[in-house]
């Protein structure tokens, strides 16, 4: 199965205030699996065109003083992704900024039959007219990247990339 685009709900009480929201489902026919195990095979290691972007966005957006990636220290991870907050069926993972904040929330629930409904909505909180182009710039790249990386589900067990 693909991922496809679903309706995503505003307000959100993962980010209050958030302003723009979209999300994605999967249908996942296989073992049941938690939030987390979902986060981790969606998340944990993208694609090299996707790592190449990242890295490219990473180095265009460094000298305007945003965050370029993970934060270090003492901090879970999926990904590069900071968890917020995390239960078998819900994991809200995402970071604050000068020009936007967002969360990035995976959950499952069950589906037909014997199947489970992964969801990933992303959700921002834009805080400047920064954060209005900043997000404008890279909405047609998330819309062709998170459901390239829900679809990473559907695959056999990996082991992250460095």
């Amino acid at each position: 199965m693909k991922p496809r685009s679903v309706a995503a709900r505003l307000p959100n009480a993962c980010l209050p205030g958030a302003d723009w929201a979209d999300c994605y489902e999967l249908l996942f026919l296989g073992e049941r699996m938690t939030a987390h195990e979902a986060a981790r095979r969606a998340l944990g290691s993208a694609p090299r065109w996707i790592r190449s972007l990242l890295a490219l966005r990473n180095r265009v957006v460094a000298p305007l003083g945003l965050k370029a990636g993970a934060p270090s220290g003492d901090v879970s991870l999926v990904g590069a992704f900071p968890i917020l907050s995390g239960s078998d069926r819900e994991m809200v993972l995402g970071l604050d900024d000068r020009h936007l904040d967002f969360r990035i929330v995976v959950e499952v629930h069950d589906g037909p039959a014997d199947s489970q409904v992964i969801g990933v909505t992303t959700l921002v909180r834009r805080r400047n007219l920064f954060g209005y182009f900043y997000l404008a710039a890279i909405t047609p790249f998330h819309k062709a990247i998170v459901p390239a990386l829900l679809a990473q589900v559907n695959e056999p067990a990996r082991r992250p990339v460095s």
